[in-house]
């Protein structure tokens, strides 16, 4: 993982553990996809906690390194919003989305990261 690239989803692990984000997984999938090179997947309890994720992930990732997505999807719904950096797609989920979309069986092929480990 190049360093740039390993403290970014490190930033992002830390924005939504710091908002009480649950069961947060990265997944690198690079050599199973091209749309990106890690996954990174958390749970919600609610939609406004949904956005409140997703807007300190966009925030720490602007204030500390200058990164903004590319696109973000589902900010109206707040189910799931997801956050395409290139580099890396942010999935904050609702728990009965999380558990309807499977995302972690889909790509059961990918590694997972520990986060304690970026």
């Amino acid at each position: 993982m190049p360093n740039d690239t390993k403290a970014y989803v490190k930033a992002m692990v830390q924005a939504l553990d710091s908002k009480r984000g649950e069961d947060i997984q990265v997944l690198r999938v690079a050599d199973l996809t091209s749309i990106a090179e890690y996954f990174v997947i958390c749970t919600a309890n609610s939609t406004t906690q949904v956005k409140t994720l997703a807007d300190e992930v966009e925030f720490r990732l602007k204030k500390d390194y200058e990164v903004v997505p590319h696109h973000i999807e589902g900010h109206d719904s707040a189910s799931w919003i997801l956050m395409d950096y290139g580099f890396a797609l942010v999935h904050v989920f609702l728990d009965s989305a999380r558990e309807f979309y499977g995302l972690e069986k889909l790509w059961k092929d990918a590694t997972a990261i520990p986060t304690d480990e970026l």
